[in-house]
């Protein structure tokens, strides 16, 4: 595998940044997450959007174009010759001091991975998930507003390890108010009639990009899709549910707090979103081979 780094390529074993990085000492930096289907990038422009647009809520200057991060990513593919896998983008606050202070930092850093990722294994897309609720709190918008993706994803870990400790792949967190805001990785989604449910960005929820393709496939086949906020007593009775990620893509929840969701196995109108959903990604996208 070749890494992309400020405009070089590095095998593996060398592809190194420095320990004064204040991406690494601080977590100060953004990142995206980018699949790749059939030899395509999927939706690469919406995460570009989103990298710059979190790089801007952190003054965070990113030292290449939008055009240029584009032909970037497209270049690393073709580099490592992926045809379905997962890129991951960061940008760092570069080198600096011991301290807290950007300004200290000269000189941003582009990093891009191109490999292959499977977030959850194979089952549970044909069983579904069990899932808990969990007290790790999202983070406030007056703190770190959840809609920037930043490298400081400490917030989600632990939440993720409450999962783990419960025997769980994933969690939902609340927010504040006692609302749902999303997953330690995924948008979340419940179904109810015909109506397809989403928790509302101000909610603590990420701008995700499959949250919104999802959306679009729920509105083509006719079912109202709304973004209200939710409490744990509508995910218990929710019709169906399932989560929402560029590398989870969609992947059912069957139970949640140990009520079961449904009849406790995937349900029609989420198999039949997942069948969309696939179909576009094989169809849709920045060829990386033209």
């Amino acid at each position: 595998m070749k890494i992309y780094i400020d405009g070089k390529y590095y095998d593996e074993r060398n592809a190194k940044i420095s320990v004064f990085d204040h991406g690494l000492l601080y977590g100060d930096g953004i990142f995206e997450g980018i699949r790749a289907y059939n030899g395509r990038v999927f939706r690469l422009r919406e995460h570009i959007d989103r990298l710059f647009a979190s790089a801007k809520a952190i003054l965070l200057t990113i030292p290449l174009s939008h055009a240029e991060m584009m032909k970037a990513v497209i270049a690393t593919c073709r580099r490592n010759k992926v045809q379905d896998g997962y890129i991951r983008l960061l940008v760092t606050r570069g080198i600096g001091t011991l301290g807290l202070n950007p300004k200290s930092c000269k000189a941003p850093s582009v990093v891009i991975i191109a490999g292959k990722i499977q977030l959850y294994p194979e089952e549970y897309y044909e069983k579904g998930l069990d899932i808990i609720t969990v007290p790790t709190v999202r983070n406030l918008h007056s703190a770190l507003n959840p809609a920037i993706k930043s490298l400081n994803y400490l917030n989600n870990i632990l939440a993720k390890i409450e999962a783990n400790n419960g025997g769980c792949e994933e969690a939902v967190m609340l927010n504040s108010e006692g609302f749902v805001a999303e997953c330690t990785g995924d948008n979340l989604f419940i179904i109810k009639g015909k109506q397809l449910l989403t928790p509302p960005l101000s909610a603590g929820a990420l701008y995700g990009i499959t949250r919104e393709v999802v959306m679009g496939l729920g509105r083509d086949a006719g079912m109202s899709v709304a973004e209200p906020n939710l409490t744990r007593y509508d995910l218990f009775n929710a019709d169906e549910c399932f989560l929402t990620g560029t590398g989870a893509e969609l992947v059912p929840v069957v139970k949640i707090d140990g009520r079961i969701i449904g009849d406790g196995s995937p349900g029609p109108i989420t198999k039949a979103l997942v069948a969309q959903y696939r179909t576009l990604t094989n169809s849709v996208g920045e060829s990386i081979y033209d």
